[in-house]
């Protein structure tokens, strides 16, 4: 119940003011932009959204650490942090609770994209269930960037630093599985170590849920990424508090 009063809390906070907005709308823009210009949406000649989809690790690149870059910085900025952690709640909901309303946030601006979807419908028959597991696994995704985001921006009380951080961490969480990364692990010579610098990389889980493909443990994957990164969230507050 506490994790939902913060989160209903944060929500509210981001359309307090027009920067919500405009976000939504600048993500809109990017993506439309990338489906129809980069993605040759319609030189394709099939109604489906993989260009869509297929920029989305891209775009979240920036966007996510974006949204999650103040999740705790501002609150060591305005000295707001004491304040929360007098309040009769644990850290631990108060991460969850801030880390599920930015999570919430990157939602709406994903259901917002559902003309795309009419259009691909209007222009041909596509595969409706592919596309869904496409949004499931691009929201997944999300949370886990959001989930990086949230332990970089405890890690600084400066906003930019904590977005750089975020957006380091998530670019090398992605080009993770790359055949030029593997390579460099492969000449250890573990092939133990490159399999599992290979089970880390976001890119690849990703194109499996966009490809319709549901597997469990491409679910479980993003979902154990937010655990662990909200639980070393959770550690690096309490280490900052102790200090």
């Amino acid at each position: 119940m506490n994790t939902w009063t913060i989160c209903k809390r944060e929500l509210a906070a981001y359309f307090s003011t027009p920067v919500a907005y405009v976000f939504i709308l600048i993500f809109l823009v990017m993506s439309a932009a990338f489906t129809f210009y980069l993605g040759n949406f319609y030189l394709r000649g099939q109604a489906d959204l993989l260009p869509f989809f297929g920029f989305h690790p891209w775009l979240f690149l920036f966007f996510m650490p974006a949204i999650a870059m103040g999740l705790w910085s501002q609150e060591r900025q305005l000295g707001s942090i004491e304040l929360l952690m007098t309040l009769p709640i644990t850290l631990w909901q108060a991460v969850a609770g801030k880390f599920l309303a930015a999570w919430l946030f990157a939602g709406m601006a994903l259901v917002f994209t559902f003309p795309l979807w009419i259009t691909v419908n209007y222009l041909g028959s596509p595969d409706n269930g592919v596309i869904l597991t496409s949004y499931l696994g691009s929201w997944l995704m999300a949370g886990a960037f959001i989930a990086v985001g949230s332990c970089m921006s405890a890690l600084s009380r400066n906003q930019i630093v904590a977005f750089i951080l975020a957006v380091l961490v998530c670019f090398l969480l992605m080009l993770s599985g790359l055949p030029m990364v593997l390579d460099v692990f492969r000449g250890f010579g573990s092939s133990a170590l490159t399999d599992f610098v290979a089970s880390l990389s976001f890119m690849t889980h990703f194109e499996a849920l966009s490809r319709g493909v549901v597997d469990l443990r491409d679910v479980l994957f993003f979902l154990l990424t937010i655990v662990v990164w909200l639980i070393a969230t959770t550690q690096v507050l309490t280490i900052k508090k102790a200090q």
